[in-house]
Parts: structure tokens; C-alpha cells; sequence
């Protein structure tokens, strides 16, 4: 059985009673690495935590392993317990389905443990999860590179008067250029992660420069910081105003508000700059 399994937002104690079931009785048990990260995972002692929770051994999987050796991990579960462990939910901000694909074709069982997601955890701000439209992913600008498909997405989202939920970017073990020039073994960037006073900043680089007033300096935004975590942080105000507010420690993500309603309202006024402070 190749179990996956997701651990919601905040630390080892968001597993579910059913998720951390499975993890006692595999045999072996994967991370996920590369995706999102628990709010502790930051630190150095993260994985230990886990590990000390769930009372055995984890090996992380980062990109590479999950893109390019996923087969040996399907196969140990043709006679195995595996369990896969995912941030949030598995079906959340990040499909799994081509390990489901691979596994189901060479005839292993699959259960998946579903868990809370940054998806329905913008919730906690107010607006109601079904007035909001298609999400989009800000990438890291670089100086050659500065995509803007987003841009028509949230174009059409805000013409129907829906909210946008931007997931911003995480870029872990990326190898530099130069190692991918040199070919040999990979070096590897130090990780980043895009906080919501730099996708602002993109966000508004794009509207200047496409000049169809989708939205500006004075459009609403909320502000989410360690969803889920104790210490998270929520700000709502205006983009202008959420582009100088410190949000600290990732993961970060931002919501461009729609059209609203009286209770949505009444609840964002909790997450005001001034209410926030």
C-alpha cells in the first residue's frame, strides 16, 4: 500500500488521528521536500521533530527524487506499507496525481489521507471560499525572465467580481546556472522564498507596464503569513499599504479581493492594517 498523506500547516500535530495511523504501521516513510514546507520545517531541528512525533525514521524526498526516482518508492510498496508525506493537503496547491497514475498502473494500492490547504485556509480572513475565481502563481522576476500570464487570470476573475488567491514562489534546491552549464555534479541556490511585499511589487510592475487598470496601488489585497501556524500573520489593506508591512517569516501568500459582501466585509475589518497592528 503506498499511502499519502497529508499533514495540514502548522506542525507534526496537524496530522490526522487516520494519517498518523498509517505512518505506524509503513515500513518506510518519505517527505516531501520541495513544494511547501511545515512552518518548523524551516528550522534545523524540523524533521527531528517529526520523527520524534511519529516515532520513526523520515527520508526526505526533494524534487529530484520525487521527478526522477519515484518508481523505486512505488515499487517498495507492491510488497510494503510506504507512506508519502505532503504539506497541507495532497490534492491541495501541488497535484500528486502522477504518483497516484504510476502506482495504480503497476497495481498498487493507493490511499490518500487528505488534510487542511492553503486552498481553504484563506478562509480564516473572511472572504467566502466560493467567491473566489481561477488561482494564480507569482514567480521570482529575474532580470531575462518576467512572466505575465497571470495577469490575464486575474483579469478575468476580477470581471466577475471574484477574489484571487496568489501562491507565491518557492524555489528550494535549484541548481545554479553555472552547474547546469558545467554539467557534473550540481550545485545548488540557497533557497528563497517570495514574500508578499515582492509579489506586490511584480503585481504592480505587470499593470504598468500592460496599463489595462485590472488593478493598482489602491486595489484591496489581504496578506497571509505561516498559515496555520501559531504566529501567523493576516493584513488587510490596500497594496499600496501591504507592500511596507513586515510579514516576517515565510510562507507567505496574498489574496486580491473581488466584489464583497456585507459580511465578508465585516469580517476583513478585523485584519485591517490599524486593527492588525
Amino acid at each position: 500500500m503506498l499511502y499519502i498523506i497529508g499533514l495540514g500547516l502548522g506542525d507534526e500535530k496537524d496530522i490526522t488521528l487516520r494519517g498518523l495511523e498509517a505512518v505506524k504501521k509503513s515500513q518506510k516513510i518519505y517527505m516531501e521536500a520541495y513544494t511547501s514546507l511545515l512552518s518548523f520545517g524551516l528550522s534545523s531541528d524540523g524533521l527531528s521533530n517529526l520523527e520524534k512525533f511519529y516515532g520513526k525514521p523520515i527520508t526526505l524526498a526533494d524534487r529530484e527524487m520525487v521527478e526522477e526516482k519515484a518508481g523505486n518508492m512505488i515499487e517498495e510498496a507492491i510488497d510494503n506499507d510506504i507512506a508519502f508525506l505532503v504539506v497541507g493537503d495532497p490534492f491541495g496547491a501541488t497535484t500528486h496525481s502522477d504518483l497516484v497514475v504510476r502506482a495504480k498502473k503497476l497495481g498498487v494500492k493507493v490511499e490518500v489521507v487528505h488534510n487542511a490547504s492553503v486552498m481553504n485556509a484563506v478562509g480564516i480572513c473572511g472572504l467566502q471560499l466560493y467567491h473566489y475565481g481561477e488561482t494564480v502563481s507569482i514567480p521570482f522576476f529575474t532580470d531575462t525572465w518576467r512572466p505575465d500570464s497571470f495577469y490575464e487570470k486575474i483579469k478575468k476573475n476580477r470581471a466577475l467580481g471574484l477574489h484571487t488567491l496568489c501562491l507565491l514562489d518557492i524555489r528550494v534546491k535549484e541548481p545554479t546556472f553555472e552547474s547546469l552549464c558545467r554539467g557534473g555534479k550540481k550545485q545548488y541556490e540557497p533557497p528563497r522564498y517570495m514574500s508578499v511585499n515582492t509579489a506586490i511589487e511584480q503585481l504592480l510592475e505587470v499593470e504598468e507596464k500592460r496599463g489595462e487598470s485590472v488593478y493598482g496601488e489602491e486595489t484591496e489585497c489581504v496578506g497571509f503569513a505561516r498559515l496555520g501556524a501559531e504566529d501567523q500573520k493576516i493584513v488587510s489593506g490596500t497594496m499600496k499599504q501591504l507592500e511596507s508591512v513586515d510579514f516576517g517569516a515565510p510562507l507567505h501568500c496574498l489574496v486580491i479581493v473581488g466584489k464583497t459582501h456585507p459580511v465578508e466585509e465585516e469580517m476583513l475589518e478585523f485584519y485591517k492594517l490599524e486593527a492588525a497592528n
